[in-house]
C-alpha cells in the first residue's frame, strides 16, 4: 500500500502535477461557490471557450500563453455582462452569442497555424502532468490574487449574491462588484484550463461546490466541503492517471462526478436513497 501510493511520487512530473491540481482545487471550489450561488455555470462554460482565441493570439505573437488567454476570458466575462445589462437582452442571450462567436474566432485563428500545435491542443484537452515549475508560479500567484480578493471582499461578494437590492440600498456598489466577481471568475478559469483543459474545465469550477450544496445550508461550509472534494479528486484522479494510464483531467473530473452522485444519493439533507428510506421508515411514520 505504501509502495503504491509512494511511487508515483518518485516522478517529477506526478510531484508537479499534484501541487498544481491541488491549488487549482482550491481557487475552484472557492470561485465555484459562488458561481453556484448565482447560477453562473454557463458563463463558466462560455468563459472558458472564450479564452481559446486567446491562447491562439499568444501562440502567434510569441507571448505567454496565460496573458492572452486572461485577456480573452477576463475581457470576455465583463462583455457578456456590459451586452446583458446594456443591450436589453436575456444574461443567458448574452453568453450564447459572445461564447459563439469567440470560440468560432479561435477556431479560425487556429485553422491558420499550418503545423500541429501540440502546446495549444492539450489546452482543449488538459495536461497537468506536462506542467512545469514556471506554470506552478504562474498558477500560484493568479490563483493566491484571486483568494486573496475573495478573503478580503467575502462579506460585500456574499451579501450582494443573497441580496442585491439590499446590497445596494446600503450604499455597496453591486454593479462593480459584479464585474469584479466575472473578472476573477474569468482568472479562474485560465489558472485551471492546463489541468483539466477547455472542455471539462466547467466540471472543476462548478461540480465540488454543487456537491457542497448537497450536503450543507452554510455557504462558508459549503466552500470547506468544495475544498475538500477538489483536493481529494484531484489527488485521487492523478493517481488514476498514472496506474490507468489515462487522462489526468478526465480522471479528475470523474472522480468530482463520482462524489457528486454519492452526494446526491446519500446526502443527509437531501439525497435521493436517504428521503426515500425516510418516507418507508415505520418510525417516521
Amino acid at each position: 500500500m505504501i509502495d503504491f501510493l509512494v511511487d508515483p511520487l518518485t516522478y517529477g512530473f506526478m510531484q508537479r502535477g499534484l501541487v498544481a491540481a491541488i491549488l487549482v482545487g482550491i481557487v475552484c471550489a472557492v470561485m465555484g461557490a459562488f458561481v453556484v450561488l448565482r447560477g453562473l455555470a454557463f458563463i463558466g462554460d462560455a468563459v472558458s471557450h472564450a479564452a481559446f482565441p486567446g491562447l491562439v493570439i499568444s501562440y502567434l505573437l510569441g507571448i505567454p500563453l496565460y496573458i492572452g488567454a486572461s485577456v480573452a476570458a477576463v475581457g470576455t466575462a465583463l462583455a457578456i455582462a456590459t451586452v446583458s445589462r446594456r443591450g436589453g437582452l436575456r444574461f443567458d442571450t448574452a453568453v450564447g452569442v459572445l461564447f459563439a462567436g469567440m470560440f468560432a474566432f479561435g477556431i479560425l485563428l487556429f485553422s491558420t497555424i499550418e503545423d500541429y500545435v501540440s502546446d495549444l491542443f492539450s489546452y482543449l484537452l488538459g495536461n497537468i502532468l506536462g506542467i512545469t515549475f514556471a506554470d506552478i508560479v504562474q498558477v500560484g500567484i493568479l490563483g493566491g490574487i484571486v483568494v486573496l480578493i475573495v478573503a478580503i471582499l467575502r462579506k460585500e461578494f456574499l451579501y450582494a449574491s443573497f441580496d442585491p437590492s439590499g446590497a445596494a440600498a446600503s450604499g455597496l456598489p453591486v454593479q462593480a462588484l459584479d464585474y469584479l466577481l466575472l473578472g476573477l471568475m474569468g482568472v479562474t478559469i485560465v489558472v485551471s484550463i492546463q489541468a483539466v483543459g477547455i472542455i471539462l474545465v466547467v466540471a472543476m469550477l462548478v461540480t465540488p461546490a454543487a456537491t457542497g450544496q448537497l450536503l450543507v445550508v452554510r455557504f462558508w461550509d459549503l466552500v470547506r466541503i468544495a475544498i475538500v472534494v477538489a483536493i481529494v479528486s484531484a489527488v485521487s484522479g492523478l493517481y488514476l492517471s498514472f496506474y490507468l494510464n489515462v487522462a489526468s483531467g478526465a480522471s479528475i473530473v470523474l472522480v468530482e462526478t463520482l462524489l457528486f452522485v454519492l452526494a446526491l444519493l446519500f446526502s443527509p439533507r437531501s439525497g435521493w436513497i436517504t428521503r426515500r428510506r425516510a418516507v418507508v421508515d415505520p418510525a417516521m411514520v
